[in-house]
């Protein structure tokens, strides 16, 4: 069972079809890997032990369904995604005790799917980190070495996915919080098109930004998860009504012959450490040698994006994040004197000082007299990064990059540099200023760490992404697993 709880949601998935395990099994034998491993790797927020063991025992009373593709496949939950009956709290004080009325769109479908709902992963407060040091909670740990970071904000995903805690989890993706954490932890995450998936029932951090993907053990799982949550929802109006293709049985026949990998020079330049260098020209080479063709391509304000996306990701944070005031719901401060003492005393003991920060310059960046200077400017160069994208992908198949610039680092190594944090961002978040997708997967590894290259398409893509994935996947060995 240690082997099979390592395995792929297909080989799992196959084995509950024919009966040779239960849905109630498989269940329990997670949540008893998760109680085996939590106090190491802090990868949840929530376990809903009783819930998902109805859940299973639901599924076995009906009896395999080949209809629902993940049919008694244990799961977990961002905790940015509502979960009805289940606290979500975006790992913040200021919804300790939120319980939603409802299920997101993706959560809808995962229970439609026949997923078991495991619990909510660990995240960075809402959503605002790349470490998941910032949750209100308790920081979660890299399995590869638990004195590590496992990226964020998705790292209670990535964690959770990576040590065999379930066989896949739903993150966000704001700026690089499900490609990141894939790539430090050594599984595979996707960030979809914007509007590929509903973003109805997820706790808003930036509203133009932020897609809901997939993370999981092999391109193929992270494929059957995105034909379950993508989709058109009425609810949202950035969804878009694109049909939905079977992106798993697109994945039957795949090659590397005759792909064109564009290599962005900004990505491969300074800032690049060494040993990650290293291995992605390793991957680059092994995939020449199978028959890919390397194309030199440009993204030329590559340098400006990392202040375009935090002036746009924090304008957008203030505003959303304005409606947790103390009156209506959330944390409310018992030391109140007066209306102004409520908003300030709740809004400053409910939210993290990260959250406080980006708060506070994004009402900056939106105030009067400095809305054109920074905010309108920001926006302009939104559309040039993104322009740029498009030309490049016009010269080849797909962009081929780093994910993060370095492994995992030790925890608290940054704790005290947020500017050295958000550089940490810079091969990632300038895709979601273009809104087009990526998927990150596990290439090798540098001195034990898991190494991720992203390959980044034109919108909703994600069939030739996941195709190609699906080749690189075949040509490179497998990194193993984390040894707990």
């Amino acid at each position: 069972m240690g082997e099979l709880l390592y395995s792929t949601i297909g080989a799992a998935w196959d084995l509950l079809q024919k009966k040779e395990l239960s849905a109630t099994e498989l269940t329990s034998q997670c949540l008893k890997r998760i109680e085996a491993t939590e106090p190491k790797l802090g990868a949840l927020l929530a376990i809903d032990s009783e819930g998902a063991l109805a859940q299973a025992k639901a599924l076995d009373d009906k009896g395999p369904n080949p209809s629902q593709p993940l049919w008694g496949v244990p799961v977990t939950v961002k905790d940015v995604i509502l979960t009805r009956g289940l606290t979500t709290t975006a790992g913040s004080r200021m919804l300790e005790t939120f319980v939603p009325p409802y299920d997101a769109f993706v959560v809808e479908r995962l229970r439609q799917a026949g997923a078991v709902i495991l619990g909510k992963a660990n995240m960075d407060e809402f959503a605002m980190g790349s470490t998941t040091e910032n949750s209100a909670y308790h920081a979660a740990h890299n399995p590869w070495d638990i004195q590590r970071v496992p990226g964020g904000s998705s790292g209670g995903s990535a964690v959770s996915v990576a040590s065999g805690q379930c066989f896949a989890s739903l993150g966000t993706d704001t700026g690089g919080s499900i490609r990141q954490p894939a790539a430090l932890c050594g599984c595979v995450g996707m960030k979809p098109t914007y509007g590929r998936v509903s973003r109805y029932g997820v706790i808003a951090y930036g509203s133009s930004l932020d897609q809901v993907g997939p993370l999981a053990r092999s391109v193929s799982d992270c494929a059957r998860v995105l034909s379950v949550i993508a989709g058109h929802d009425q609810r949202d109006a950035t969804s878009s009504p694109n049909e939905v293709p079977d992106y798993l049985e697109s994945l039957s026949s795949v090659s590397l012959k005759g792909v064109r990998f564009g290599l962005p020079k900004e990505f491969y330049g300074e800032g690049l450490a060494g040993d990650v260098s290293e291995v992605c020209a390793g991957t680059i080479q092994k995939l020449v040698e199978a028959g890919a063709e390397r194309v030199d391509v440009s993204l030329p304000h590559t340098h400006a994006a990392i202040a375009t996306y935090y002036i746009i990701a924090m304008a957008e944070a203030s505003s959303n994040l304005a409606r947790y005031d103390g009156v209506r719901y959330g944390y409310r401060s018992s030391q109140i004197t007066d209306l102004e003492s409520l908003y300030v005393r709740s809004r400053t003991e409910g939210f993290g000082q990260e959250v406080r920060r980006r708060i506070m310059l994004g009402a900056f960046v939106l105030s009067s007299g400095y809305y054109d200077a920074y905010y309108k400017k920001a926006a302009q160069v939104r559309r040039i990064i993104r322009d740029e994208y498009v030309a490049a992908l016009d010269q080849c198949d797909v962009l081929l990059c780093p994910v993060s610039p370095v492994t995992a680092w030790p925890l608290g190594q940054h704790a005290n540099d947020p500017l050295k944090m958000y550089l940490m961002d810079a091969y990632t978040l300038s895709l979601n200023l273009a809104g087009l997708p990526g998927l990150s997967l596990p290439v090798g590894k540098a001195s034990g760490l898991p190494v991720g290259m992203q390959i980044i398409g034109k919108a909703f893509a994600e069939t030739q992404l996941l195709r190609i994935g699906k080749a690189i996947e075949s040509v490179l060995p497998n990194i193993g697993c984390p040894q707990l």
